[in-house]
């Protein structure tokens, strides 16, 4: 019996509610399936582009393989599809994740019957590709499980031992793949990855089952109306989607251009790969376990408060050792542990939120479409930094990154007070307008969308534009040429921009869509309160 149900029952101090999450079988079957999360993205990402060019692959086909990488930016497209219908077996979750999880097995295990040398690159990029595809979707139903059989106490303790066991799955198909086809070769390789999926199905069948399950979206149209819907009818919604989006915006910017910042100040290859690559990955798991555990004492809304001011801070590490006139490896060392742990910290207490924002009907698609505008600002950081870098160097650049850490926690402001334990998702009703027909509703969404996707071409061409300014400097700034090339895709990774401009401009024109629809009123019998659980 719940305490709601029995008032005179005592309710669980901190520490025991975290002793009981720690041995909490749900706790332990998300975290798990996170390690077979992780699987395949070291496989494609940072393995299978080593092994095609040691064997001989050329340069350009390589590059075209790791387009491969694309289901995961657009897995959100289909995740309506998982919202709507359930397999027949492990109900909608974990019956998704199953699917995936032998797909993977039997896509890995064909990568093993084409030897060390493989002759068929083509044959190689569709088994990459649905690798990739397998695992975005595994991602999906994965994620969406998390949210729906996590109770709000265990939160805290899985966001941070998924990301380490997502890590160490990563790291194993990927870095200690490479060293491992060093040893015994890659179809040994290969049938090892791919058996290391069977002990995760079955962790995947023998998981529990979210209890109160929520009742699966009726058509194809609730499916991919009513997450953004649902979620645009609570109060400040833009805001908090603002917050989502600006949050790491500071802590994107100092990491897009670690590695050639080292590289001009002179440190070694040694010291910038596996000396960095530990100190992240130690610092990153570390930060993002304790980040998230400590949401239960802290609140989330201190921990989001004193987290994300930590991390905007910690950039200043960086700054600091601009400075320096030479090498110095301690204050190097401690400026990567710091700011990565910091990163990890507001990376634990988001994810906290990310998991607590969901609504569980939809917690497929809602999930996604949070984590893939989560990601947004790592895209577009990396050539806005070498812009400012040349633009006014390296110290003044990291020293920059602390003004952009404001707009996030003004965000932050507006629906968790500094002093707030907890987010306060529903303040106020919001203004309702009058009802609006469905021929103005598309025209509001049709309208958005066309702006959305002028926006993204226009940041895209502004980005190729930056990029040609610097690597020749003499040329005059222009932004009309890359415009035009849009017009005309040349190659392969012309066309896939061209299609996510397309999916962006539709996306825009959904929310556009969804945004009015909810101030007139659309939408508030699926506005859940999301107040944590007490």
């Amino acid at each position: 019996m719940s305490n709601a149900a029995n008032p005179s029952a005592k309710r669980p101090g901190t520490f025991q509610s975290l002793g009981r999450a720690f041995t909490s079988w749900r706790t332990a079957s998300v975290t798990l399936m996170s390690f077979a999360s992780g699987m395949p993205l070291g496989l494609v990402w940072i393995a299978m582009p080593d092994w095609m060019r040691k064997s001989g692959m050329d340069i350009r086909v390589v590059g075209l393989i790791t387009l491969a990488q694309a289901p995961w930016t657009f897995k959100f497209l289909w995740s309506p599809l998982m919202d709507r219908y359930v397999p027949p077996k492990l109900g909608r979750r974990r019956g998704w994740t199953a699917i995936a999880q032998v797909v993977l097995f039997a896509a890995t295990l064909s990568l093993a019957g084409l030897g060390d040398h493989p002759d068929a690159p083509w044959v190689i990029g569709a088994l990459a590709l649905a690798i990739a595809f397998a695992a975005a979707t595994q991602d999906i139903a994965v994620d969406a499980y998390a949210v729906d059989v996590l109770r709000p106490d265990e939160q805290a303790v899985a966001v941070g031992a998924r990301n380490a066991l997502y890590r160490t799955g990563m790291q194993l198909a990927g870095s200690f793949s490479i060293t491992m086809a060093g040893w015994w070769g890659w179809p040994a390789v290969n049938v090892f990855l791919a058996c290391l999926y069977l002990p995760m199905l079955l962790v995947t069948i023998k998981a529990p089952e979210p209890s109160g399950v929520a009742v699966a979206p009726r058509t194809i149209k609730e499916a991919v109306w009513h997450p953004f819907l649902g979620f645009l009818s609570r109060h400040r919604a833009l805001e908090i989607l603002a917050f989502v989006l600006l949050y790491k915006l500071a802590d994107n910017l100092c990491q897009a251009l670690q590695r050639p910042f080292l590289v001009d100040k002179g440190y070694s290859d040694f010291d910038r790969g596996l000396v960095l690559f530990w100190i992240g990955l130690v610092a990153n798991i570390l930060g993002t376990f304790v980040g998230g555990l400590l949401t239960k004492p802290l609140g989330l809304g201190r921990a989001l408060w004193i987290f994300g001011f930590l991390q905007i801070f910690s950039n200043v590490g960086y700054a600091l050792l601009a400075h320096e006139p030479g090498v110095n490896r301690p204050m190097m060392w401690a400026a990567f542990f710091f700011e990565a742990l910091a990163s990890g910290l507001g990376s634990g207490a988001f994810l906290v939120l990310m998991l607590r924002m969901t609504q569980k009907r939809f917690s497929a698609t809602q999930y996604a479409l949070f984590s893939s505008l989560f990601g947004l600002p790592r895209i577009i950081s990396g050539p806005l930094c070498g812009f400012m870098v040349y633009a006014i160097g390296w110290e003044a650049f990291f020293w920059s990154t602390l003004f952009f850490g404001i707009p996030g926690m003004l965000m932050l402001s507006r629906f968790v007070p500094w002093n707030a334990r907890e987010p306060e998702f529903s303040i106020e009703p919001p203004r309702i307008g009058r009802p609006l027909t469905g021929g103005e509703l598309a025209l509001r969404g049709l309208t958005g969308g066309i702006i959305g996707m002028a926006l993204g071409a226009l940041v895209v061409a502004l980005m190729d534009a930056l990029k040609a300014f610097k690597d020749h400097p003499g040329s005059p700034f222009d932004v009309l040429t890359p415009l035009v090339n849009l017009l005309r895709p040349a190659d392969n990774t012309g066309w896939l921009t061209v299609v996510g401009l397309v999916v962006f401009g539709a996306v825009c024109g959904l929310l556009t869509a969804a945004i009015v629809a909810a101030r007139h009123g659309a939408g508030q019998e699926l506005a859940e309160d999301l107040a944590p659980e007490m």
